[in-house]
């Protein structure tokens, strides 16, 4: 129950505070596809509901990209536990990234990132934040007074309850090394951590890190990786491989377009710029990246070609 707080009245009798009843506790959010109008779900009550029995509300809303349609069930029952629940002592997987899942641990963003996490769980992702010390909480920088509450910010995947995702945008960091920590508990009380460290570098400058081949030293074929500070933008990459004495043998144009700054999409075969295999022995290679305009970084590492 909660009252108005009768900020603006216009006459004496709003003056009067009115009581209402809300429903804020969300027990589960989640996504079904609908099939010829038909849709199911399931999905596991967390411990921390309050355990008298009380009415609850489904909540639906569904679109096809051109129609969209809603409704609500308030008749349903909640309350009561199961004294023959399924047991689980294990904590929630949790796979944390920073802006997409090709980030490593280390890797480099610009100022403003975005925390990216798949969890999953066999009895379901706890998120009502009823519980005391249960939320999914972020920890920036080993900032706990301004731990960062994710409950809003978990998507369950599509047709299940096991399983989704959390983003959140983060602003105006710092240039510098940064860490990231996540909790999530299951609906059963158990958690797990988390834990990375990336390095924020202004965007203002394309800079280059962790640049490198794989395999490496490589046979028939090896692929380039290549992390920046670009976030959402289209840059054309140039690799130029070089003898020893200095002379190109191959060059690689390609423009790259990803959500995230590390790009692992190059892929080459040891050929030269006639399709003839190159000789076994070791090579420079340059990458070179521009955003078209006035940006532009180089690096310069090594390969080894075995036949």
């Amino acid at each position: 129950m909660v009252r108005t707080l009768i900020n603006d009245p216009i006459s004496s009798a709003d003056t009067v505070p009115v009581k209402f009843l809300i429903q804020k506790n969300i027990i589960y959010k989640g996504k079904s596809e609908v099939i010829n109008g038909d849709f199911t779900f399931s999905f596991l009550i967390p411990k921390d509901i309050s355990y008298n029995f009380g009415t609850g509300k489904i909540s639906y809303y569904a679109h096809n990209g051109i129609n969209d349609a809603n409704g609500y069930y308030d008749k349903i029952v909640i309350g009561g536990s199961n004294p023959n629940a399924i047991s689980d002592n294990q904590g929630p997987s949790i796979n944390l990234y920073m802006n997409d899942e090709k980030f490593v641990s280390g890797g480099v963003t610009n100022e403003s990132p975005k925390v990216y996490a798949k969890v999953s769980d066999i009895s379901g992702i706890n998120t009502i934040g009823t519980g005391i010390g249960h939320d999914i909480v972020a920890i920036l920088d080993e900032n706990t007074k301004n731990a960062i509450v994710l409950n809003d910010y978990y998507v369950s995947d599509l047709n299940t309850y096991q399983s989704g995702k959390i983003r959140y945008p983060l602003n105006e960091l710092s240039e510098g090394k940064h860490t990231l920590s996540l909790k999530v508990w299951d609906v059963q009380n158990n958690s797990s951590y988390s834990f990375t460290d990336f390095v924020v570098s202004n965007q203002a400058d394309l800079a280059l890190t962790h640049i490198l081949n794989y395999p490496n030293p490589f046979t028939t074929k090896t692929k380039f990786f290549i992390e920046h500070n670009q976030c959402c933008v289209s840059l054309k990459v140039l690799i130029q491989i070089y003898t020893i004495t200095g002379k190109v043998v191959k060059s690689i144009n390609q423009t790259i377009n990803n959500e995230g700054f590390r790009f692992d999409g190059i892929e080459w075969d040891g050929k030269d710029e006639f399709g003839d295999k190159l000789a076994r022995g070791v090579y420079i290679y340059k990458v070179s990246v521009t955003d078209g305009a006035k940006k532009k970084a180089d690096k310069i590492e090594k390969l080894v070609i075995l036949n």
